[in-house]
């Protein structure tokens, strides 16, 4: 056991909660302490709890019990899929079919209205089951750790005290615990006694290194409440040493649920919802402004009355596209099914899987994500500041034979990383003699071996802290200053530094003390790093590659953060580190600016990351988040998109958007592809549908001005609009170009409108062209005959175009002659044969259609050419126009 020194960690970690203590009274869970405080003495405490050092009866347990309720924290209620399938119709994209369908109905088209509420409810079904079902998915991780706690209690007043496993939701204030190395703290507690005692507080601070931990009633340092060295918190852990403690709140009293209930709330509109609700607002503007323009246009002009109404209803039916919904909703799910079955990650929310797609920001804790929680060797230094192997040789020897002298059930982290180092036949070469543990007053251990070939000597093998160590060597004021100067400079760089030391003395049988640690000989200095996450760097690689800029907010030491990333191959240099201290004092116009330039903000509080990331988002842009801690939770809330690993809190992944299988960047890096391939089919789709619709309710609405009769009867639109959007399924099971994955796939309705409106204009020109060869072909429109002809040429002309859209602003001009036959392809095949075969069919004269002369077909060849030729000029064009800061293309 070792302490080394090390970048010092955050002063606060948790904000004022004001969570009611078991025995009374309010307490800040972030309030400073002052410096030189004095905690609560354990006899103080005990009295307040009415309880004893030899445990509670199981009476007084029984009654405390029912008054304080079991120690589970406060449940947030699983939707059920009724519960679902209503919030489903909240959608904007749903809501706007819904208001359509029943229009439809009130003007008597029943037809319309059933097909447009069969879609309603076919998309409200399959998100609600595919969100159902990611809840149970996440539901069952629950039951993947099952714990219990080592609790003291005695049967009766008299009975003597003796200790069993326990479920943790049966402690209560006053219970007795006993914790160990890999123990979870299963409730607020106070320490009674201790013995080496670290903890990992990562879930509730985000620090990454552990804190020692003493029962000591010395005044306590200033810092957050989580630093007070007197007591352990639920939601951290256990990393070595042993120690029995006294339970002091449970459930809905413990911080960790204090900080739940601080980051309860409405969480912020995502980068989806956003989207929706501007394209939405386009249709609802559109829809609105048609049936009116119609009629208008009608009783002006051809002094038609209400009888166009339900025409001005299926134009406006042709201008929605009705199976948005239902394609949304199909590829997000079969993304987040795919997701699930290959890498095991759960969607839990379906349009979180968009936002993955357009996130160009990521941020996260280096902890467990860059690095693993635990560290590595890095280099051993001499006297004189150069590589010395000897030092890391010893520092190793006393690692062994204190881990096998001074009874420790195992290592800790630092001395686990010196043995890792070490030949073990090397250290087996030595005769251990005794051991001095480590303590956290004296910050140092000592082991006392036996050196071959040494009779009647024993060398003391000392290691710990560096000033620790330094007081106990014979060294000048002059020297003592220098090394540590060396030391500061290596914890700076992010290191964490051991000073190892030696001393030679008689062989003796009388037992070593913590007296004989002294005239030392300095041997040199351990310096340690975080081990990095062997996917890290190449995930890294593959998320800049794909357009997503990473940058860390974590509680840790500017200089521990800023080593890792260097380590990782990450730019942090200047400007691009920033103290999270400089937060508080920036505007929200400040903070935008320096969160664009700063990759690393260090000592980040919650609070912190949630404002940072707000600031990137006003500013513009997409923003993931991944956390696992309870003091995550207000950061996950307010990005975009929150992602938590498996192994996070259970608070945490509830809140969460997205779990990992594993707090892993690859797994990251495959939700955020299958993203961007939904979002890209989503967007295709859109600009398809949506630009061929404007097109053709243009076209309907110069026809209806220019011809004695309806240029399409409600019928006729009623099919085309159901074989168009029957064949644009098929964009739920296309694999995009590879190109798409590679930047971010955000809706974006500014742009959406402006590629729309081109391309509908181009499209309305085809149909206008298509007016002028049916009038060539029939040597002009007049009888009753010539209406079906025109019906038929106008449906047949429609389904083309649309066919050829379907391939061409899907492909685009360098891949449409080299991609193999997709589902797209064969969909818009599919959909050019009805359009040719439908009207000269049986099925023709139902739906007014008839067969066409064989001049219109040789006409209409030579429009779809200079049609097509025009699509692959402007969707060039469309390409080029890319945003250059961050590649989302102009939808």
């Amino acid at each position: 056991m070792a302490e080394s020194t090390a970048p010092p960690g955050p002063d606060a970690r948790a904000p004022d909660t004001g969570a009611p203590t078991a025995f009374g009274g309010d307490r800040a869970a972030g309030a400073r302490s002052r410096p030189g405080r004095s905690a609560p003495t354990v006899l103080e405490v005990l009295r307040k709890l009415d309880a004893s050092p030899r445990g509670l009866t199981e009476a007084q347990a029984q009654e405390r019990l029912a008054r304080f309720g079991d120690n589970v924290l406060p449940a947030l209620r699983e939707a059920t899929w009724p519960q679902l399938f209503v919030r489903s119709l909240r959608d904007p994209f749903t809501a706007v079919l819904l208001c359509l369908g029943l229009v439809s109905a009130a003007v008597l088209a029943w037809g319309t209205a059933s097909v447009i509420l069969l879609l309603v409810v076919v998309s409200c079904v399959l998100r609600a089951t595919g969100e159902h079902r990611a809840d149970r998915s996440t539901a069952a991780l629950r039951d993947l750790v099952a714990t219990t706690a080592t609790v003291v209690r005695r049967a009766a007043e008299d009975a003597p005290p003796t200790s069993r496993e326990l479920p943790p939701d049966e402690l209560v204030p006053g219970d007795v615990v006993r914790l160990g190395p890999g123990d979870l703290v299963p409730a607020d507690v106070r320490l009674l006694r201790a013995h080496g005692l670290t903890v990992h507080q990562s879930a509730l601070t985000g620090e990454s290194a552990p804190l020692a931990k003493s029962a000591s009633d010395a005044p306590h340092r200033a810092g957050g409440v989580f630093e007070q060295r007197q007591c352990c918190f639920q939601g951290s852990s256990v990393v070595s040493g042993s120690a029995t403690a006294v339970v002091t709140a449970t459930g809905a009293r413990t911080r960790f649920a204090a900080a739940q209930g601080r980051s309860a709330g409405r969480r912020e509109a995502s980068a989806f919802d956003r989207s929706v609700h501007g394209i939405s607002w386009i249709l609802i503007r559109f829809m609105l402004l048609t049936p009116p323009l119609v009629l208008m246009a009608n009783a002006a002009l051809r002094g038609r009355g209400l009888e166009t109404l339900p025409f001005a209803v299926a134009v406006a039916v042709g201008l929605t596209p009705e199976m948005l919904p239902v394609l949304v909703t199909t590829c997000l799910a079969r993304g987040a099914s795919l997701l699930a079955r290959t890498h095991g990650v759960i969607v839990r929310r379906l349009p979180a899987l968009h936002d993955l797609g357009a996130v160009d920001v990521l941020c996260l804790d280096k902890t467990g994500t860059l690095t693993q929680d635990r560290p590595v060797a890095h280099r051993a230094l001499g006297p004189d500041g150069r590589d010395d192997p000897e030092v890391l040789h010893w520092a190793a020897v006393n690692a062994w034979w204190t881990l096998h002298l001074a009874d420790l059930p195992e290592p800790d982290a630092l001395d686990e990383a010196l043995l890792e180092s070490a030949d073990p036949d090397d250290l087996m070469a030595y005769d251990g003699v005794a051991a001095v543990g480590f303590d956290p007053a004296r910050r140092l251990a000592t082991a006392v071996v036996r050196t071959p070939g040494r009779l009647g000597r024993h060398t003391l093998v000392v290691k710990g802290d560096v000033r620790a160590v330094l007081e106990r060597c014979a060294l000048t004021d002059e020297e003592r200053r220098s090394l540590t100067g060396r030391a500061a400079a290596q914890a700076d760089d992010g290191l964490r530094v051991l000073a190892v030391a030696t001393a030679e003395r008689p062989a003796r049988t009388r037992a070593y003390t913590p007296a004989d640690e002294r005239g030392l000989t300095f041997r040199g200095l351990v310096t340690l790093r975080d081990a990095l996450a062997p996917t890290a760097a190449d995930a890294l690689k593959n998320l800049t590659d794909r357009g997503v800029t990473v940058k860390i907010l974590t509680g840790d030491h500017p200089g521990t953060a800023a080593r890792a990333c260097r380590d990782l191959g990450i730019p942090v240099t200047g400007e691009a580190i920033a103290d999270a201290g400089r937060v508080d004092t920036l505007t929200d116009a400040g903070l935008s600016a320096l969160a664009r330039r700063t990759t690393v903000f260090a000592r980040c509080t919650p609070d912190h990351k949630a404002r940072i990331i707000r600031a990137l988002r006003a500013a513009g842009h997409t923003v993931g988040f991944l956390g696992d801690g309870v003091n995550d939770l207000p950061a996950l809330r307010t990005a975009d998109v929150g992602i938590a690993p498996r192994a996070a809190a259970d608070v945490t992944r509830e809140v969460a958007d997205v779990v990992l299988a594993e707090k892993d960047l690859t797994a990251l890096d495959q939700a955020v592809a299958a993203g961007r391939h939904a979002g890209g089919n989503i967007a295709t789709y859109l600009r398809i549908t949506l630009s061929s619709n404007l097109g053709n309710v243009i076209a309907m609405l110069s026809a209806g001005l220019l011809l004695p009769f309806l240029p399409m009867l409600p019928a006729q639109v009623l099919t085309q609009n159901l074989c168009f959007d029957a064949a644009q399924l098929a964009f739920a099971h296309d694999r995009p170009h590879p190109s798409v994955p590679r930047r971010p796939t955000e809706l974006r309705p500014r742009d959406l409108l402006r590629f729309i409106t081109g391309f509908g204009v181009l499209n309305a020109v085809a149909d206008l062209v298509t007016f002028a060869v049916l009038a060539l072909a029939l040597h002009g429109p007049g009888t009753g005959d010539d209406e079906a002809v025109f019906h038929s040429g106008w449906f047949t002309e429609n389904l083309l175009t649309q066919a050829l859209v379907m391939v061409l602003l899907r492909a685009g001009r360098h891949t449409a002659g080299r991609r193999r036959p997709g589902p797209v392809t064969w969909a818009a095949l599919a959909l050019a044969a009805i359009g040719l075969a439908l009207p000269p069919s049986p099925l023709g004269p139902v739906l007014g259609l008839t067969g066409l002369p064989v001049l219109y077909y040789v006409l209409l060849v030579a429009v779809l050419a200079v049609y097509a030729a025009g699509l692959l000029a402007a969707g060039s064009r469309a390409a080029r126009r890319l945003q250059p800061d961050r590649g989302v293309p102009q939808l």
